[in-house]
């Protein structure tokens, strides 16, 4: 044991950091990254345009393992 464990309090201390202003630089340049051209509306529209692609022309055992992973909760119902 050394002479500095002694200062160690022997119950748990209260510790909070405020991550706020971070939280607001890190928004701020990931707006700045996606530019001004950037349409959100548009970035869904093409996620659901992929995932129509991806679960289509499934066949019969692919629909057997996509229905059971859809009933599951793994993957949202379409």
């Amino acid at each position: 044991m050394s002479s500095s464990d002694a200062a160690l309090p022997a119950e748990p201390v209260d510790f909070s950091v405020d991550l706020t202003g971070h939280e607001m630089t890190r928004r701020a340049h990931v707006m700045a990254a996606l530019g001004d051209g950037w349409d959100p509306v548009e970035a869904m529209r093409g996620e659901e345009e992929a995932f129509d692609m991806l679960y289509s022309g499934l066949d019969e055992e692919q629909q057997r393992l996509y229905d059971s992973l859809v009933a599951a909760g793994v993957l949202p119902r379409r």
